[in-house]
């Protein structure tokens, strides 16, 4: 009796997490756990998309955060485009079955590539932002807290 109580509130919580979760609710500013980095997360029409506005500048080549450019970037006519308001994420779209964000496409200036990305809403508010090479688990997540 007790085990088929646990196992319900068990399966009630985490669908009650699951539930709260909307299309919009990623939309907003974004802090990266590590305090490395800021994004602000926008939508166009159903697609989704990701623009740094802070990140450490105290971290890679130490300038001012506000003059560093995409020189990593694989593509010569880019390595002059500043980092700080770039896209680095694109295309998400909602899946409302699965209530999260899929098939975007996450760029790291750092290293200048691009990666498949998902996204989503953890039951304690954290945003999950995955980047992987064809298959999702090979890649690396990053855990963002909302700002506003």
């Amino acid at each position: 009796m007790l085990r088929n109580l646990l196992l319900f509130l068990l399966i009630s919580f985490s669908c009650l997490g699951k539930a709260q979760v909307n299309e919009n609710s990623v939309l907003g500013k974004w802090m990266a756990t590590d305090k490395s980095v800021m994004v602000e997360i926008s939508k166009n029409k159903q697609n989704y998309s990701a623009k740094i506005i802070w990140f450490d500048d105290r971290l890679g080549s130490g300038k001012p955060m506000h003059s560093r450019h995409d020189t990593a970037n694989p593509n010569p006519a880019l390595r002059n485009r500043k980092i700080l308001g770039m896209d680095v994420l694109t295309g998400m779209i909602f899946n409302s079955k699965e209530k999260r964000w899929e098939n975007g496409k996450i760029y790291d200036a750092y290293h200048g590539r691009t990666w498949d990305s998902s996204a989503e809403i953890l039951p304690d508010g954290k945003l999950k932002v995955r980047g992987f090479w064809k298959l999702e688990w090979i890649g690396k997540s990053m855990f963002f807290y909302k700002v506003s």
